[in-house]
């Protein structure tokens, strides 16, 4: 039996085709795919397993939780993104923000991700702390992960996206990239 979906309308469908190619024009104009991806993991990686709270809710754009330490430079994405929201009013942040990562990861190479709609917004973010914090070291990553319901695996997976991007001192502390070429999604960061 496989997953269930929520079921969307025919227009919602549309608002998301729309906001897609806008988002694509975007990211490949600004070079902004790492940051668009950053805030799509942000967004679902505080989900908590046990008390099913935190996740892709799209919270990610109140003050509360841009204020985040974890979170610091994603007002930049929020505030680019904003005019393509207001295009397509009916999408949930929710929604609008993980469509954004599947479309940074397909921009720079990546694979095509299918993408599921129907993500409802909630007004209250979740705590501060929610997500990794690289100066902590491992056991307080697989502390991180393990609240999310991972494993071992899906840690080792999904820091493979760090194929994207650079670490920027102002945001985590740290400076510099993880692969030669910041701007395309590949397996070079296993090498």
């Amino acid at each position: 039996m496989g997953k269930s979906y929520p079921t969307v309308s025919q227009e919602y469908q549309t608002a998301i085709t729309k906001a897609r190619r806008k988002m694509r024009a975007l990211v490949a104009e600004k070079h902004c795919s790492p940051l668009m991806l950053r805030l799509a993991w942000h967004s679902a990686g505080t989900f908590d397993v046990k008390t099913k709270s935190g996740g892709p809710f799209g919270t990610m754009k109140n003050r509360a939780e841009l204020a985040h330490e974890a979170n610091r430079g994603l007002d930049i994405a929020v505030k680019l993104l904003e005019p393509i929201k207001e295009q397509v009013p009916i999408l949930s942040y929710a929604d609008f923000y993980q469509l954004v990562g599947v479309v940074a990861v397909e921009v720079t190479g990546g694979p095509e991700i299918p993408f599921h709609p129907g993500r409802e917004d909630k007004p209250e973010p979740p705590p501060e702390g929610r997500l990794p914090n690289a100066a902590k070291g491992c056991d307080h990553l697989r502390d991180v992960f393990y609240t999310m319901g991972l494993s071992d695996q899906d840690i080792v997976a999904l820091s493979g996206a760090h194929t994207l991007g650079k670490a920027h001192k102002d945001r985590s502390g740290f400076e510099g990239q993880w692969t030669q070429n910041h701007l395309v999604f590949d397996n070079s960061y296993y090498k």
